[in-house]
């Protein structure tokens, strides 16, 4: 008899109760490839196209418009970053001092700098923003020399007040987070507590505050495009200057302000992982 016709045993188990095994999935952060941002531009380019092919039309296509004026609307993003890098220059400045205000032991200096953190670091960015552009003369008058401030100078100071808080509370945490015995260490060696924060807390600090400043950074480049509600030259104004000058044709809207999009993508998602891989270097938890 065949294997095919031998009669199943009464007394052998049903393949339901037959045991079987799952395999661990392992559950972990999505990366992005290189090819992904490949794909992504290959969609806005196709999405171009095919606003293109809704409007049957003798006038330049998304796609060639785009190219007529990626150097305009590139030189309005490096605008971009040059105002987040000076941002980010000031806040990290004033972050620091602000910072180690609230770890003194005056303790009316802790509280003026921890009350400035706190309203800064929770005031809504654009209201802060608006809030120095209005209340800030456009010159000011030093020693008789009168100093013109443009409006993406005082945006700068604006997008650097809450980069102030911010990292004003990561010097809290990353020096709160440094053993006690570190400092007793340096009181048995004679150091001076400014010393003792100088030279051997504060360089200890610098692996535990640079991922989440990174991290500051990436936000604050991002939060630049609201410069242009404020009338900024910047990427986003520019990106309407163009879309008026191309007729405000509706089948440009996507192409441009994806354009945009992509550039800043391309831009800060390398920043992300770069982040990503010291916090892995540093081991930090």
């Amino acid at each position: 008899m065949s294997p095919k016709n031998t009669p199943a045993r009464a007394d052998a188990p049903l393949p339901v109760l037959l045991p079987f095994r799952i395999e661990p999935t392992r559950l972990g952060t999505p990366r992005l490839a290189p090819v992904h941002a490949l794909l992504f531009g290959a969609g806005l380019a196709l999405l171009a196209g095919t606003a293109w092919a809704q409007a049957v039309d003798t006038r330049l296509s998304p796609l060639d418009v785009i190219i007529k004026w990626a150097p305009l609307l590139l030189s309005g993003f490096a605008f971009n970053i040059l105002i987040s890098m000076i941002a980010m220059a000031i806040g990290t400045g004033a972050g620091l001092g602000v910072g180690l205000g609230m770890l003194s032991h005056n303790p009316v200096l802790a509280r003026v700098c921890w009350a400035l953190t706190q309203f800064f670091r929770n005031a809504p960015w654009l209201v802060l923003l608006f809030f120095v552009m209005f209340l800030v003369p456009f010159q000011i008058t030093v020693f008789g020399v009168r100093i013109p401030l443009p409006d993406w100078v005082k945006a700068t100071v604006g997008f650097s007040l809450p980069v102030m808080a911010n990292v004003a509370e990561i010097v809290r945490g990353a020096v709160r987070s440094v053993p006690s015995t570190q400092w007793e260490a340096a009181e048995s060696l004679a150091f001076t507590p400014r010393q003792t924060m100088w030279r051997i807390i504060l360089p200890q600090c610098v692996k535990r505050m640079l991922p989440p400043w990174m991290n500051l950074y990436s936000l604050v480049t991002m939060a630049t495009v609201q410069a242009s509600i404020v009338g900024v030259s910047e990427m986003l104004t520019l990106t309407a200057q163009v879309h008026t000058a191309e007729g405000g044709r509706p089948e440009l809207f996507a192409p441009l302000y994806g354009f945009a999009m992509f550039c800043f993508f391309l831009y800060c998602y390398p920043i992300d992982r770069f982040t990503a891989r010291l916090e892995r270097r540093f081991h930090i938890r």
